[in-house]
């Protein structure tokens, strides 16, 4: 009786020393509750616990993997030690008052696939350094105060689905990079301060099924190339500078029905192509 009792209390210890996360790990935590001021979050962390008890933290073989404080009243910036949670698969923030910028260090999130930042007030410019989050499948920035330009970087996430950081005020063209993300199936990048064409390499994005580009600064021919993307089921490039004709096909897509606005500022419709209906037949 004895032997069992000296063995059940030894497995306690041992589930007691090895259940928490390591120091660096719980550092980081601990980092994000004070500078996003934990004491008036919605549902608070009890500091005095193991952070497998934390609200919405989720923890597997001693590693964080998963953080999902969404709506919870974190108001504040993100530390720069987020970074150190190198397990790390989610980050859920969405709908909160966080402002700042994107800490740089989220590019040593190696096996981070879904980042949901969307609804905050974070602004300045997307890190380069996001491009280095290699396993990322869905970047959520919208409605934020975001700046700059495009990272380039994010065009090397080859396992990208969703893409969506409109309502911002990001500037500059649609890096060519991007043009090469063959796993990309949503694209929101409306409602932003986007110049430049939309290249005919957009056929290359074969997967894309909701593509947004309305209320920008593009100009240019509309590629008839959009036509030869066969999953694209939504569209909606309005709003913009773009010239030239569709096809019968292209305007039928887009569900404002190609309202662009010309350099006096009057909204125009685009004029649909008489005897060209479809990419194929503009390319003979």
């Amino acid at each position: 009786m004895k032997i069992i009792f000296t063995y059940v209390a030894l497995l306690f210890v041992s589930a007691s020393v090895f259940a928490d996360i390591s120091s660096t790990e719980k550092n980081a935590l601990l980092k994000l509750n004070k500078a996003t001021k934990g004491s008036q979050w919605t549902n608070k962390w009890d500091l005095k616990s193991p952070a497998t008890t934390w609200y919405g933290v989720e923890i597997k073989n001693d590693k964080v993997v998963s953080i999902n404080l969404m709506n919870n009243n974190l108001v504040g910036v993100l530390p720069n030690e987020l970074g150190d949670l190198t397990s790390l698969e989610t980050l859920n923030l969405f709908r909160n008052d966080i402002s700042g910028v994107l800490p740089a260090s989220l590019g040593n999130l190696k096996k981070l696939t879904n980042l949901n930042v969307a609804f905050n007030k974070i602004s300045g410019q997307l890190p380069e350094t996001i491009g280095n989050a290699s396993q990322l499948k869905s970047i959520e920035l919208h409605m934020n105060r975001l700046t700059g330009v495009l990272p380039v970087s994010i065009g090397s996430l080859s396992n990208l689905e969703t893409l969506s950081l409109f309502n911002n005020e990001i500037e500059g063209q649609i890096p060519t990079s991007y043009y090469q993300l063959k796993s990309l199936k949503v694209l929101l990048l409306n409602s932003n301060k986007l110049s430049g064409k939309l290249e005919k390499e957009v056929a290359n994005l074969s997967s894309l099924e909701t593509l947004s580009l309305f209320e920008n600064r593009m100009d240019g021919q509309v590629p008839f190339d959009l036509e030869k993307l066969g999953n694209l089921k939504e569209m909606n490039i309005s709003y913009n500078m773009f010239n030239g004709l569709v096809s019968r096909n292209l305007a039928k897509l887009d569900t404002l029905n190609m309202t662009m606005v010309n350099e006096q500022g009057v909204a125009t419709t685009l004029k649909v192509s008489i005897d060209k209906n479809s990419a194929y037949a503009a390319d003979e």
